[in-house]
């Protein structure tokens, strides 16, 4: 954020550059107490955060969610807050356990409407044994909210020695995609009013708890990351720069189906930076990579899972793209969302 910018726009709230850097300039730098009990705090800018206690580390993790349109093919903004919430607590390497839900709707909002998305919620928990254990329910006067906005706080334990954070990325790890990349972007623009268009694509949204445990099974995982906003291109991005790594990826292994990259070069969108709500990043020892990805496709939400790449030592920060053609560029993170309210 630039030192003459006053307003806050679209783009700040998008999970790029823009957002990285306002949260920097604003939230970094006016918290002073920012961990707790020996934990994972702010200034890891991780899916979540951590307290111990009593010998255990309890993650959690929170979200407010807004999206258009708040029905779509695959799920709601309902099913959307729930997964969204456990999977950044599984990524994390815990088992998530419980939720919270805030939920603020605009007067004259149906009651069959919310019915039917709290009903979605409570399918997505149950599907992850997730209990919902407290909540707080809001009403703003007319034309003060657009229809209904939803914070989720997940809260999970870790399974393993410590909690996995995104800048454990090591040399001669390997890259794997737990599914195809970019379905929530397509199905979302598939509904919007002034972006209709036919596809057959659904959105991804699920909770992956089932892919995460298997792979935690296999172990030698050193950095996890789900694919929201900013899609494939943010999360190696992040991993990259925090781990101090290189990562390089094979444009010809990236699971993407036919109608989302037909879909993106119709609306000239990035592929890569399309988010998706049910998969993962998996950056695991070279030694364990296949047995983990041979464990991810035996899951409901892996089945089209693939290692696209390797981390290298050189060129630390940057995430390089090996073209189907032959040539290698470099995979940029998005500075903004093109299109807005998407998560």
């Amino acid at each position: 954020m630039d030192e003459g910018e006053k307003l806050i726009t679209l783009s700040h709230g998008a999970g790029g550059e823009l957002t990285l850097k306002i949260i920097e300039k604003i939230f970094l730098r006016r918290f002073s107490l920012k961990n707790a009990l020996n934990g994972v705090g702010l200034e890891a800018l991780d899916d979540g955060a951590s307290i111990k206690v009593e010998g255990k580390e309890i993650v959690f993790s929170i979200d407010n969610h807004t999206v258009d349109p708040i029905f779509f093919p695959g799920g709601n903004i309902g099913s959307l807050a729930v997964a969204g919430s456990i999977n950044d607590v599984a990524v994390m390497g815990a088992k998530p356990v419980a939720m919270l839900n805030a939920i603020t709707v605009e007067e004259g909002f149906p009651v069959k409407w919310l019915e039917e998305i709290v009903d979605s919620m409570n399918k997505t928990a149950e599907e992850a044994g997730v209990a919902m254990v407290s909540g707080d329910f809001k009403v703003m006067p007319k034309g003060k909210l657009d229809k209904i906005t939803i914070a989720t706080c997940g809260i999970g334990v870790v399974i393993g020695e410590r909690a996995i954070l995104d800048s454990g990325a090591r040399p001669r790890d390997k890259v794997i995609v737990t599914g195809t990349i970019g379905d929530h972007n397509i199905a979302l623009l598939s509904k919007r009013e002034n972006l209709g268009f036919e596809t057959s694509i659904t959105s991804d949204v699920a909770p992956i708890w089932d892919v995460i445990e298997a792979a935690l099974k296999v172990g030698s995982i050193h950095a996890m990351k789900d694919p929201t906003r900013g899609g494939l291109s943010q999360a190696l991005n992040e991993i990259a720069e925090k781990s101090g790594v290189s990562i390089w990826v094979e444009e010809e292994k990236i699971p993407i189906k036919d109608g989302v990259q037909a879909a993106a070069e119709m609306l000239g969108l990035n592929p890569y930076e399309l988010l998706s709500e049910g998969k993962a990043i998996i950056i695991a020892e070279e030694s364990k990579a296949n047995e983990i990805l041979s464990e991810i496709r035996k899951t409901q939400h892996g089945r089209d899972a693939e290692i696209i790449g390797e981390v290298k030592p050189t060129k630390p920060g940057y995430v390089f793209l090996q073209t189907i053609t032959g040539g290698v560029r470099v995979l940029e993170k998005p500075i903004g969302e093109p299109i807005p309210r998407i998560c």
